[in-house]
């Protein structure tokens, strides 16, 4: 018993992946993130720029880095992909037309960019709680 709990060393580090998040403004990544952190959701606002959350898991960690999603960040987006090891694509399934379709514009722009384009894609059709939340099928 007394070597069991006096030599045991740390816990082994837990591997870390790096994950950027993407999508349009208001289709909720930042409630995403702060839903896995367990943090609050209240009196979220959108982010400008960027924003890096650690979200822990028991096996892993995920290093997130959020993008802004405004038209005049947008521009920017490829500049945070270098060293990413994955994609999550947030968008909302209750926008209107046109939104959902610049946000499938977005989509195939990442897609193809070329630090991307041979990463794991995630794509969340958010606000299936909505009354106008379309389904899998037509997202």
């Amino acid at each position: 018993c007394f070597r069991a709990l006096c030599c045991k060393g740390p816990p082994p580090p837990r591997p870390e992946y790096d994950l950027v998040c993407i999508g349009l403004t208001g289709s909720g990544k930042t409630s995403l993130l702060s839903q896995l952190c367990s943090e609050s959701t209240e009196n979220i606002v959108s982010t400008t720029g960027f924003s890096i959350k650690a979200v822990p898991f028991q096996n892993a960690i995920l290093n997130v880095k959020e993008l802004g999603g405004a038209d005049s960040i947008r521009k920017y987006w490829s500049r945070y992909y270098q060293g990413s090891q994955g994609v999550i694509f947030v968008l909302d399934s209750a926008s209107s037309e046109d939104d959902l379709e610049t946000a499938r514009n977005e989509l195939h722009s990442a897609l193809q960019h070329p630090q991307l384009c041979t990463l794991p894609f995630l794509i969340l059709a958010n606000h299936q709680d909505k009354p106008a939340a379309r389904s899998i099928q037509e997202v």
